[in-house]
């Protein structure tokens, strides 16, 4: 076993990307934060709808000798400098993550990481080694998406290949499917009792390391 790292010094970046304040995504966020917190490691959550965000990448932040990154990009990419794990909390609209997670990672992801990097599979000097854990809800039912061919979509355009393109450590996706308005308060709270277990998990592997799968759900390391 390694030796544990402080966990004061662990810090998850939380990026939400949905609009509703009463909405499951940011039931999830908090959740997550709650379990997180009560672990002893930092929780730093960006609301893109609250900060107003902007998605649209500008000519100047084209990779290259011109880049030059906007006031909110360098604060959005100081705080992936500081992250152990950066986590994407978004709902899947028309089979597809919103402009708004898109955009993030456009401009903040991929910030002044070139096409010739990344053929060369080089690693994002910002991302490398870094955790990447999805919290994503739709609608329609996972089953409806797998029939469309849009789960595997969604899985090969971002968890694999944002975790090979950027060289993070690997991606761990937890899917809620059937979110709708006027969910049971028992099917909510079954639900968010896995993203507190999925907290813990991922928390004590930035801890700890690899550890046997027993141990990756205790609930008070």
């Amino acid at each position: 076993m390694t030796q544990p790292r402080d966990p004061a010094s662990l810090r998850h970046l939380v990026v939400l990307g949905h609009p509703g304040l009463d909405s499951f995504n940011h039931a999830i966020v908090r959740a997550y934060r709650e379990e997180v917190e009560r672990l002893h490691q930092i929780v730093e959550v960006d609301d893109l709808y609250a900060r107003n965000f902007d998605p649209l990448l500008r000519r100047d932040e084209l990779p290259g000798p011109g880049f030059k990154p906007r006031p909110d990009v360098a604060t959005s990419l100081a705080q992936i400098e500081g992250a152990s794990a950066i986590v994407l909390v978004y709902p899947i609209w028309f089979g597809m993550p919103p402009a708004m997670i898109k955009g993030y990672v456009d401009r903040v992801l991929g910030a002044d990481f070139s096409p010739e990097e990344l053929k060369a599979q080089l690693p994002s000097p910002a991302l490398r080694g870094k955790q990447l854990i999805i919290f994503s809800t739709s609608a329609a039912t996972r089953p409806w998406l797998e029939e469309r061919g849009q789960w595997l979509a969604l899985k090969q355009a971002f968890d694999i290949y944002l975790t090979r393109a950027f060289g993070l450590s690997d991606c761990h996706h937890v899917h809620f499917d059937a979110i709708v308005p006027g969910l049971d308060a028992r099917f909510v709270a079954e639900h968010l009792e896995i993203v507190r277990q999925t907290a813990r998990e991922r928390a004590t592997v930035l801890r700890y390391g690899d550890l046997p799968p027993k141990l990756l759900l205790e609930p008070n390391v």
